[in-house]
């Protein structure tokens, strides 16, 4: 196989709990911060997942409880259409070929991500975002929980 591992269904590979690591570098000013937590790719009864991610964020030495909620829905060919808590959408992700690469204008600044999958129980996440109110690169690692 090759570098990544290829995902025919996002959803069916998403589901269940993850521990989750990420950096996050102000390129700008130098500081960095870092969140752990775990995130749960939750079913939901009309379709899809409920991502919940919870944990600790430290930035430049102090410590906080931080919390996001993203809806995964069904997408055609096995993708997932990434949405915002309340509807709005961020991104689709398809990780066919075991990587993807999508882009989420926020007002002025460009939020691009790429997603690569390294096997069944690891997968990253790393978000470049640059414009006129940041310029940050935020890298995630999951991996599965048993």
């Amino acid at each position: 196989m090759g570098e990544f591992w290829p995902v025919p269904d996002v959803l069916a590979y998403l589901a269940g709990r993850w521990r989750v690591t990420r950096s996050v570098r102000d390129l700008s000013s130098g500081a960095e911060g870092e969140f752990t937590g775990s995130t749960l790719f939750e079913a939901r009864e009309n379709g899809g997942l409920l991502h919940h991610e919870s944990g600790t964020f430290v930035w430049q030495g102090v410590a906080r409880p931080a919390e996001r909620t993203l809806r995964f829905l069904p997408g055609p060919g096995g993708m997932a259409d990434v949405r915002f808590a309340d509807g709005r959408p961020f991104h689709d992700l398809d990780l066919s070929s075991g990587r993807h690469v999508a882009d989420h204008p926020c007002a002025a600044d460009l939020y691009r991500g790429e997603f690569t999958v390294r096997d069944p129980d690891h997968w990253r996440t790393v978000w470049r975002v640059r414009g006129p109110a940041k310029d940050l690169v935020l890298r995630t690692d999951y991996v599965r929980e048993a």
